[in-house]
């Protein structure tokens, strides 16, 4: 494998446990709008809340006209009140601290604007070179757009960069852009797997 000199990380179930937050947020939203709630017992529009963007988690679980109703409702909606609802991941901060000054770290994630807060809140915006959302691109994942914005501004090659996700959007987006894929706590077919963040700075070392 090509000396890895950089890593980009997803933000949700990579960096953070953020599904009860992620739950509350939209149902906030759905509330608001006098939309039906989604409840834990639905596995499928769980995992959608947790891992599309905001526009695409609408259009999947809306009609087309509530899907405008419930972005309006959206961009009112402060997100800060849900952050302490997330989990940093075990071992993270101790492992952005072994890897910082030895490769260059940034974050990919289909969150939209205030991540860089989010980062903040924990203590581990200083970590990373750059964070690229879903707001700077076009095309969030499986697009490969924010992949291929992240390494222009490392200023690798895709090959000398690892991706870590936890989601099919995340393995998907890894292919397009050419960037060797790492799974956090899932499998695909054919990519290499860390059950934790200790695991992927022994892959590193």
């Amino acid at each position: 494998m090509t000396r890895v000199r950089g890593v980009i990380f997803d933000c949700d179930g990579v960096l953070f446990e953020s599904r009860q937050a992620n739950l509350a947020y939209y149902n906030t939203v759905f509330e608001r709008c006098g939309f039906p709630l989604v409840s834990e017992e639905e596995p499928d529009k769980v995992h959608v809340c947790h891992t599309a963007a905001t526009p695409q988690v609408f259009a999947a679980l809306l009609s087309p006209q509530q899907a405008q109703q419930a972005l309006v409702v959206a961009r009112c909606l402060d997100y800060r009140q849900f952050v302490p609802l997330m989990i940093p991941e075990p071992d993270l901060l101790e492992v952005l601290q072994a890897l910082h000054g030895k490769r260059s770290l940034a974050v990919a994630t289909n969150r939209g604007h205030g991540v860089k807060e989010l980062l903040a809140f924990f203590g581990l915006d200083d970590f990373f070179v750059t964070v690229v959302s879903s707001a700077d691109v076009e095309r969030p994942k499986p697009h490969p757009d924010m992949l291929l914005l992240a390494t222009e501004r490392l200023g690798f090659e895709p090959r000398e960069l690892l991706f870590v996700g936890d989601s099919e959007l995340d393995c998907q987006a890894a292919g397009e852009a050419g960037i060797p894929f790492v799974a956090y706590k899932n499998t695909f077919t054919g990519q290499q797997a860390v059950n934790g963040h200790r695991d992927l700075l022994a892959l590193l070392a």
